[in-house]
């Protein structure tokens, strides 16, 4: 028996963009990015280890977002086409760079993309949610959800309908996507408050994670601290994020990206190189964007930047891979010196970490899960789930108010930058209560449009707007996006007391706006 056990979780999210006018929207790039650096490699990983008979468990959460652009094919192909132009400037940039330091680094990415475009377009046709599944079913993942667009849930509060269409618009998504609901989900932003786990056994959830400082400052004091999770009086289990393993890998100036021979994210070509060579792969008002092909490594705290070197990164990955493993045997072995169970170490992550923003993440995650299976015996890889299965009975107590944003409370997501939304958010939640309070059983054109009124006020609670505005990045996209949403659904609402639809204009945002095609409005009516 191991002395103990980590717990992977990568949480993947984006922002659900998706915009039937045209293809050259800046913002559907966030989700190209990481499905070229970060989901396939992630699969691709998985492959790797399946095909050695390397055992691995790891938990990743897949939001309702991402998973529904994930399944578009409009994005999908909007994905394909962008592929083939990375392919296509792949190809010159290994003539160009022939004969310098930078062409292994040009051959690298010309194989990547070739790569990638098999496993898109072949092996999972298109649809990565159908290989995540497959992992799932092959048990070296627990796949868990995420509320269903991401709504700071403490902030949305005020309505209880709000909290329980957000989690059980969530639940059904993923049971429709992987074939069974979730046991688990991803907090948005880690936040929680007193109640929001009440609606989660609701719905038949079973744990959620919250930050070290959420169970460490529970209502009672955690008799393991966050080694062990803690249970919440609704029976739905709270688990802790340790500090010491999330550090080592997201902190950018202590953790492991930070290391000089790792690829340098913000030295790119689409930025480097004439305008008139690269402008046929930028966007095409000649905005500079990130094409994903960067030659060069962190180097130093300097701008001066030298070329990368893919196999000096690769062996560094191994040598990190190894110091976590060290590190995590020298904790669990004494933890497990002092507790009279096996402690379980929680090591959540953003899953774009690994790829997109950290490129050798992927690798590192390799690494590791084969020196856990081959080079040492004091743990073993685990989820949460399967903890649960084996210490069915925890202490019981309410974790406090917390997020794993800046400070560990809401700040982030309540500013001055961003509170002006809440108030609006607040009234649609209620508008929508009484809608759905009101007509219980609709039919017909009515229907359609309490469930689109129902998708608008969700979009509009996405908790990536209001972090957006908190940091000043593309701001008047967010701002556009939940003043669009909120006046989509205030139209439909007095339409529908009105009893005056607009169907061509309600086909319309239902053609535009389809998340969630089995979307409950009445998930927002009064508890009872």
């Amino acid at each position: 028996m191991p002395k103990g056990f980590l717990c992977l979780v990568l949480h993947a999210h984006l922002p659900y963009v998706r915009h039937t006018e045209h293809e050259h929207f800046l913002e559907e790039r966030w989700l190209f990015e990481a499905i070229t650096e970060t989901y396939i490699p992630l699969l691709s990983t998985l492959e790797s280890l399946q095909q050695d008979g390397v055992p691995g468990r790891l938990t990743i959460s897949i939001s309702p977002p991402l998973a529904a652009m994930l399944a578009d094919p409009l994005l999908q192909q909007r994905y394909l086409n962008h592929l083939d132009l990375l392919l296509e400037l792949a190809e010159k940039e290994v003539e160009r760079t022939r004969d310098t330091p930078f062409a292994p680094t040009a051959r690298m990415y010309l194989e990547k993309f070739r790569q990638a475009r098999i496993m898109f377009s072949h092996r999972y046709q298109r649809n990565l949610l159908q290989g995540f599944k497959r992992f799932q079913d092959q048990g070296y993942l627990e796949i868990i959800t995420c509320a269903a667009t991401h709504g700071y849930l403490p902030l949305l509060a005020t309505q209880k309908g709000a909290v329980r269409a957000q989690i059980g618009t969530a639940v059904q998504a993923h049971a429709q996507h992987f074939g069974q609901p979730p046991a688990g989900i991803w907090l948005p932003e880690c936040a929680y408050s007193e109640g929001i786990d009440e609606v989660l056994a609701e719905f038949g959830l079973k744990f959620f994670f919250v930050d070290t400082h959420g169970l460490l400052f529970a209502s009672r004091r955690p008799r393991y601290g966050i080694f062990a999770p803690l249970r919440c009086p609704s029976g739905v289990h709270a688990f802790g994020r340790d500090v010491e393993s999330s550090k080592q890998v997201w902190s950018a100036s202590e953790g492991y990206p930070g290391d000089f021979d790792y690829r340098e994210y913000y030295r790119d070509i689409g930025f480097d190189l004439d305008i008139e060579y690269i402008k046929p792969y930028i966007h095409p008002d000649g905005i500079r964007v990130n094409t994903g092909i960067k030659y060069y490594r962190i180097t130093g705290r300097t701008n001066h930047k030298e070329p990368y070197v893919p196999e000096t990164a690769r062996e560094k990955a191994a040598i990190h891979a190894g110091n976590f493993l060290f590190n995590r045997q020298l904790q669990i072995d004494y933890l497990a010196g002092i507790m009279d169970r096996q402690p379980i170490v929680v090591a959540p992550y953003d899953a774009e970490l690994f790829g997109h923003w950290w490129y050798e993440g992927p690798l590192f995650l390799e690494y590791l899960c084969r020196k856990v299976a081959y080079d040492q015996d004091t743990f073993q890889l685990i989820t949460p789930s399967q903890y649960l299965a084996m210490y069915p009975v925890n202490q019981t107590a309410t974790p406090c108010p917390s997020s794993w944003g800046n400070k560990g409370y809401h700040e982030v997501w309540l500013c001055q930058a961003n509170d002006w939304i809440y108030r609006h958010l607040h009234m649609a939640a209620t508008y929508m209560q009484e809608l759905a309070d009101s007509h219980p059983q609709a039919a017909g054109t009515e229907r359609r449009a309490l469930t689109q009124a129902a998708r608008e006020l969700l979009l509009a609670q996405s908790s990536d707007w209001a972090f957006i505005m908190s940091t000043g990045t593309m701001v008047d996209y967010a701002v556009r996006r939940t003043r669009c949403h909120l006046d989509n659904f205030l139209r439909l609402h007095r339409q529908i007391k009105e009893r005056a639809i607009d169907e061509a204009w309600l086909a319309q945002l239902e053609e535009k706006h389809n998340i969630f095609p089995r979307m409950d409005y009445t998930l927002f009516r009064t508890a009872g």
